[in-house]
């Protein structure tokens, strides 16, 4: 079986590696869909993805010490009773811990204790960082002192301290509103919340009592600095004095910084926490803008279909936007009507950025001239970051013929666009596969031999966004002429991209009734992905940041996705086992920043893609392999599922 196994791999891989290398020229879906779905199409507003975080991970470096050793002395606030905290060293190796109480007895705690310590791993694959894992009940409330030492001369000196406070009493962050461009301060928001018995959440004054807030940036090259947050109306925080706290830095330069909030404050229980939040922002160039004072032009591009160009100036060489913008016109009562909304990667052409409309979207809505586009934005395709935007832009199109026949439903050509004649530009190969996909940072996680006619994508241990991942398997796929895909994680993510903005072999597929399936995708992101990333920068180590699996990110990126893409999607999650008798977790370290049901990686709640086909939850499985329970992927009776329903 093994060997079996391998001889696939060998064999797909080396197909894989040649076709992500080669050149491919994507065609790009013109996407399309009426007015009830303007909503559903709009940006994430300010605060609504935001961090809830009860836990701190807080950066220890060691130094020298009286013993002759290096160690590190710090607080650990125990709230109700006990203590669950992490230890980690830059190079993994066993840092000891040594606790003493409020009033300065010594506790004697070892790793070797399988009562207090075991030795455990936070993240999967190769963004995984080892460290010791503590668990401590009985203790009494207060502040007490944690020394982290290091015996062993090899052991790095920088290390890191993740521990769990009382899930009632969070930190609540996130960005404020504002232009996540080089140039441009960045502004991030924060505030106490309190969950009352009753479970109402209760945010900012009477929730608690914030002592210090400060924002701990690393940006794209690595430097650090800290900044103070204050509550004054200023930072971009809301009103002076109103528990909203805000700190603020100058973006320099582009890429993904990390944006750690650290809080010490006084909760409802009277009790002295800290808190922290970890923020992944990207920060992009802003070298286009719009012109809204120049008519959108609307030309006959073929039948039935106009290309309308949104006029933009652009000074870089980046390649392709995505875009979107709503298609107004005149009612025969002469007010403004709403005619469909239109989107898409594009790249310049001319002198403007190209996006495609049906005119059976304008006879659909009897609508006439004048015309205009509003809501137009025009964001990175890697981060979703809005590069430029105007809230109306006139628009001339063609007249319309007399009469034109109207489907009661859009079809196809309405929604994505005219379907290219296979093959499309790119190489398209033949026959059929199913295509097995891995997640972010990740590598080989599907057993292939329980999936028949199957071919496995690989892309080993790699940080991708969502639409270079979907990229590079529209490449591994250009070996045949259709497929269907089942993902893991991130893959599906990619997956449902893929099929949303790129004509691919996922649009020619003639049997079987699943497009899409996928098994413990964060389709709303996770909290753990700021976290990874805040560790692996600090030690030099892992596979960096991924703004796209952040709350925030996910949600960027959700905003573009249209509702009919979203149902081509069949996904499965799953959580720990539950037991009275037993620490119910995946992963202790995620269970200290994930709330239940988790799988160790990923929350239940945020696993859910509103819109997709929700196949069920399975207990008593894991993200992936190295976690209390099995791997999820290694699920033989719903990989046999999987494999029935595939299409291909």
């Amino acid at each position: 079986m093994k060997r079996t196994n391998l001889l696939l791999f060998a064999a797909v891989s080396l197909t894989a590696c040649g076709a992500c290398a080669a050149a491919i020229n994507p065609q790009y879906k013109q996407l399309a869909g009426p007015p009830s779905e303007f909503d559903a199409m709009k940006p994430v507003a300010t605060g609504a993805a935001t961090i809830t975080s009860k836990s701190a991970l807080v950066p220890i470096r060691l130094t020298g010490d009286v013993k002759q050793g290096r160690s590190w002395t710090g607080t650990l606030p125990v709230e109700n009773g006990r203590a669950r905290f992490m230890v980690f060293s830059g190079n993994g190796s066993p840092l000891q811990v040594e606790l003493r109480d409020p009033d300065g007895k010594p506790m004697q705690v070892s790793r070797n204790s399988a009562s207090a310590a075991t030795r455990a791993v936070l993240g999967n694959e190769a963004a995984s960082f080892p460290g010791d894992s503590y668990s401590l009940d009985s203790l009494r409330n207060g502040q007490w002192k944690i020394t982290v030492r290091a015996n062993d001369p090899r052991a790095s000196d920088r290390g890191y301290l993740l521990m769990e406070g009382d899930a009632t009493n969070r930190l609540v962050s996130y960005p404020a509103a504002g232009h996540q461009w080089v140039g441009q301060k960045i502004q991030i928001e924060a505030e106490l919340s309190h969950v009352g018995a009753n479970g109402t959440n209760l945010l900012g004054k009477g929730t608690g009592t914030m002592l210090r807030a400060s924002l701990r940036v690393t940006a794209p090259d690595g430097s650090q600095q800290t900044y103070p947050m204050f509550d004054d109306g200023r930072h971009g925080d809301s009103l002076a004095n109103d528990g909203v706290y805000g700190g603020e830095f100058l973006a320099t330069q582009a890429g993904n910084y990390l944006a750690q909030v650290q809080t010490e404050s006084i909760g409802s229980n009277g009790q002295r926490q800290l808190r922290t939040a970890e923020h992944i922002i990207p920060v992009v160039a802003q070298t286009l803008a719009l012109r809204p004072s120049e008519q959108a032009l609307g030309l006959a591009a073929s039948a039935g279909r106009v290309e309308i160009s949104l006029p933009a100036t652009d000074k870089s060489s980046q390649g392709h936007y995505r875009a979107y913008a709503e298609v107004w016109g005149t009612g025969a009562n002469g007010k403004p009507v709403p005619i469909a909304w239109i989107s898409g990667m594009t790249e310049r052409s001319g002198n403007g950025l190209p996006l495609g409309l049906d005119e059976r979207w304008i006879a659909r809505a009897n609508a006439h001239a004048p015309y205009e586009l509003r809501n137009v934005r025009i964001e990175d395709p890697d981060s979703f970051v809005s590069l430029a935007s105007a809230t109306r832009i006139p628009l001339s199109l063609p007249a319309l013929p007399q009469r034109m026949a109207v489907p009661a439903a859009p079809d196809e050509a309405m929604t994505m666009g005219p379907r290219p004649a296979a093959p499309p530009v790119h190489t398209m190969g033949t026959g059929s596969r199913l295509l097995l996909v891995h997640g972010y940072c990740s590598s080989l996680v599907w057993p292939a031999s329980q999936f028949s006619n199957a071919a496995v994508f690989s892309d080993p241990n790699q940080n991708r966004t969502n639409d270079q991942f979907a990229r590079l398997i529209l490449a591994f796929g250009s070996s045949w002429r259709d497929y269907g895909i089942v993902a893991h994680s991130q893959g599906g993510l990619a997956s449902l991209h893929l099929y949303t903005y790129y004509w691919s072999g996922l649009d020619y597929v003639t049997s079987g009734s699943r497009l899409i399936q996928s098994v413990g995708s964060p389709y709303q992101g996770t909290n753990l992905a700021g976290v990874l990333a805040s560790i692996g920068s600090w030690f030099g180590v892992g596979c960096g940041s991924n703004a796209d699996l952040t709350y925030s990110g996910a949600q960027a990126w959700l905003s573009g996705i249209p509702t009919a893409n979203r149902a081509k999607v069949n996904y499965y999650t799953t959580s720990f086992a539950n037991s009275s008798w037993f620490f119910n977790y995946c992963n202790m370290g995620a269970e200290m920043v994930l709330d239940d049901p988790n799988d160790g990686v990923t929350e239940y709640v945020n696993d859910q893609l509103p819109g997709g086909i929700n196949r069920g939850h399975t207990y008593g499985e894991c993200h992936t392999t190295n976690m209390r329970d099995p791997a999820q992927y290694l699920d033989s009776s719903r990989n046999a599922t999987m494999n029935a329903n595939a299409a291909r």
